[in-house]
This record gives C-alpha cells, sequence and structure tokens, in this order.
C-alpha cells in the first residue's frame, strides 16, 4: 500500500489551518513542545535534587543519549527507505519493525547484563539505579523505527502526537516523582515510565492492515541492517563524543564540582538541540548532489548565528541564564556559561556536519569524529578542574570542527566536479 493511501482523511479545516495542523510544521510546533518538556525536566531535577543526585542522573541521561542512537538509526533508515521506495512500504515497515522489537529487547537484555558495570563507571551506589537504564533503553529504542516508518509516510499528525508523548509525560510524571523523593533513582524512574506513552502511540498508529505487495530484495533484513549500522556508527560518534565530558567528570572531579558542570551541561543541551529544526529542513536538500553546498553553508551560518545569540545572552544576561540551569546552587559557574554556550554551539554544528556526511554517505569524515572522542577520554582523565575540563572540551570540539568542515568542503568540491563532468562531459576539454 502506498504512503498516500495510509493517510489519514482530509479535515474538514481550512487549508492554512490543515498545512499547520497536518503538514511538517506540526512537526516542528511538536518538537519545539518535545524540547521545552524535556528541558523543563532537567532543570526542576537540577533545582530539587541538587547538584549531587542531579550530576548522577545527568551522567545516567547522557548514557541514554548514547544508546538513543540506535534509535536514530532506526528512524533514519525506515523514513529515507520509504520516502524513496514507497511502492514497498508494506515490506520495508515489516523489516524494519521486526529488526526493531528484536533489537529493543536485545540491547535491554545486555544492557541488563551490564548493570554493574554501570553502576560502577558512573559511581551510582545503586544497581537499581542502574539498571533503570536497561529498563528505559527498550521503549526509546522501539519509538525509533515506529517515528521512521510514520515520517516516511509523511504522516505528520501522529507523528507530532508521537514526539508530544516523548516529552510532556517525562516532565509530569518525572517531576511528581522527585516531588514525592527527591533522589536520582526516582528521577531516573519518571524517565523510564515517561518512555512508553511514546510507544503506545506509535503502535496505535500503525496497527492498520498491511497490503503486501512487491518484495524487493534491496529492503531485505541484511540491507536494512547493514544501512543501520552504518548510521548508527556515525551517530554514535557524535553522541558519545557529546556526552563523554560528563562521565569523565564523575571520575576526575570532586563530586561537588561534577554535579557544577552537569548544571552548566543543561545550557549546552538547550543550545545543542534549540536548531534541530534546521537539521529536519536541510537533510533532504544536503541529500541531493546538487543543493548540497548551499543547504550545508546556508545551515550553518543559520545555527551558528542561533549560537552567537545565545552565547551573547549567557555572557550578558548571566543570571538570567543561572535559572536555566538550576538557580543559586549553581552560582560558582554563573560567569562560565558562556563557555557553556559556546559548547553547545559548536556540539549543533558538529551535528549539522555529521548528518551532511550520512547525507552523501561519507565515511572517512567519522573516524575524525572517533579520533576527537578518544582525545577527549584520554587526555580529560588527567585534569583536576572544572575550568580545566571545560577549556579542553570546547577547544576539542573546534578544532574537530574546523577539520571536518574542512574535509566536508572539499569533497562537495571533488562531488560538484564530478556532477559537471557528467551533465558536460567536455568541460573538461578532450
Amino acid at each position: 500500500m502506498s504512503a498516500e493511501a495510509r493517510r489519514p482523511a482530509a479535515s474538514v479545516t481550512s487549508p492554512a489551518a490543515d498545512s499547520v495542523l497536518r503538514g511538517p510544521g506540526a512537526i516542528a510546533v511538536a518538537m519545539g513542545v518535545m524540547n521545552v518538556a524535556t528541558y523543563g525536566f532537567t532543570i526542576v531535577a537540577a533545582r530539587l535534587l541538587g547538584p549531587q543526585s542531579y550530576g548522577a542522573l545527568a551522567s545516567l541521561l547522557a548514557t541514554l543519549l548514547v544508546i538513543g542512537v540506535l534509535q536514530l538509526s532506526f528512524q533514519a533508515t525506515a523514513a529515507r527507505r520509504i520516502s524513496a521506495d514507497p511502492q514497498h512500504v508494506a515490506q520495508i515497515e515489516k523489516t524494519v519493525l521486526g529488526v526493531t522489537y528484536r533489537a529493543s529487547l536485545a540491547i535491554g537484555l545486555v544492557l541488563l547484563v551490564l548493570t554493574p558495570v554501570v553502576n560502577r563507571v558512573l559511581k551510582l551506589d545503586s544497581l537499581a539505579t542502574a539498571a533503570l537504564v536497561a529498563v528505559t533503553a527498550v521503549p526509546i529504542t522501539m519509538m525509533g523505527g515506529q517515528a521512521g516508518v510514520l515520517q516516511g509516510e509523511r504522516r505528520w499528525w501522529p507523528l507530532a502526537v508521537l514526539y508530544v508523548a516523548n516529552g510532556v509525560p517525562r516532565l509530569v510524571i518525572g517531576t511528581a516523582l522527585i516531588l514525592w523523593r527527591p533522589d536520582e533513582t526516582t528521577a531516573m524512574l519518571g524517565v523510564a515510565i515517561g518512555s512508553l506513552p511514546p510507544v503506545v502511540i506509535g503502535w496505535l498508529a500503525l496497527r492498520g492492515h498491511r497490503v503486501p505487495g512487491v518484495v524487493s530484495e534491496e529492503h531485505g533484513f541484511r540491507d536494512v541492517m547493514r544501512e543501520i549500522l552504518h548510521n548508527s556508527q556515525a551517530l554514535l560518534a557524535f553522541f558519545a563524543l557529546s556526552s563523554a565530558d560528563i562521565i569523565v567528570a564523575r571520575n576526575v572531579l570532586p563530586q561537588h564540582s561534577a554535579g557544577l558542570y552537569a548544571g552548566g551541561l543543561i545550557l549546552t543541551k538547550a543550545v545543542l538541540f534549540l536548531p534541530q529544526f534546521v537539521i529536519i529542513v536541510a537533510f533532504p536538500s544536503m541529500s541531493t548532489a546538487d543543493e548540497r553546498r548551499h543547504a550545508l553553508t546556508r545551515s550553518l551560518l543559520v545555527v551558528g548565528g542561533l549560537g552567537v545569540c545565545a552565547t551573547l545572552g549567557a555572557l550578558v544576561l548571566r543570571n538570567v541564564a543561572l535559572v536555566f540551569v538550576g538557580g543559586d546552587d549553581y552560582r560558582e559557574i554563573a560567569s562560565t556559561l558562556w563557555v557553556f554556550a559556546i559548547l553547545g554551539t559548536a556540539l549543533s554544528m558538529l551535528q549539522l556536519l555529521v548528518y551532511s556526511v550520512l547525507a552523501r554517505q561519507g565515511k572517512r569524515s567519522v573516524y575524525l569524529v572517533w579520533a576527537a572522542f578518544l582525545v577527549l577520554v584520554g587526555v580529560g582523565y588527567f585534569v583536576s578542574t572544572l575550568h580545566q575540563l571545560i577549556t579542553l572540551v570546547v577547544t576539542t570540539d573546534l578544532v574537530l570542527f574546523a577539520l571536518l568542515l574542512a574535509l566536508s568542503l572539499y569533497t562537495l568540491r571533488k562531488d560538484d566536479e564530478r556532477l559537471a563532468e557528467v551533465v558536460d562531459p567536455g568541460i573538461n576539454g578532450a
């Protein structure tokens, strides 16, 4: 069945309203709600838990962020394949969801076995808290395949609802549990429970009957897994780099300093996730050979501009920025918040470059990200103060950005030359 046949019936609203409610605009609004709710939960947790307990929760959330790479890989794979070949949507959906559900359970079991390791690495002193990572990983991975199918079929309304459900329940349930018992275990339990509603919504949206179509070998299990693994490796490199510093902080800094660093990262993550809509809009153009260069450069300018505004805001309005990272308990880093904003800007621009690499199916560029991760972890274990760590992280990310941008522009220029030769074989002479 085609993607068009699976879409909801036309509404009775006006064309303008229908465009907002059922078009891509609904996704932008939903992602905004999701990010605000998720950010709100981190603010509530930072305020109610205090630096030490919030530092533990931040390390758990950073671990989930890395594990969530698989979710994003399933989503990207499903969306790309269904969009490119809607005649095989039934086969693609069946394959992707089958792989998704099996992988979700497998990663949950693996993490459950590794609970003592997670407990030791994150210095949680609680096996129950560490086990919640395994419990939460199952539904967030399932959501990836479901979201990818909905995205590929252009079913914007159920996808928008799924995104909202991925943020609001965490804020409501997590806050209630923290108010009941303010520690990292109950906060993480709120995250685990809050990850269930989007899976239920995805299941409801995809439970309808599928009419089998012509089977294509291109969308078989092995090919889908190969693409998922390729996407996972690239995204894992970025998220490992963007999350490694909090784990390093937990191991090399005193607990109070590590908690302060975690508070500063609230601002970093806000700046990182602020321009997510740019990636969503730019990715299709970055996947097209004749639009890649312009899409990338324009997107970098937008992301960079947003980052500059956020950095200036944190520098000039430091007391206002302090409210958003947890209040007076984190006043010791008030004068450093603008540096955390720079870090968020660097990471958001790096993320855009990584998606540009995925769009052109590049492979070598990812090695630079892994190298930066190894430098950060290796050198990070020799620092002893918060300021030394933030300086190391910002420097590493900015150097990586410069190298990755140079390589990307060089590769895109070569692609433009090859495209010109195809259009006009005589352009370079006989």
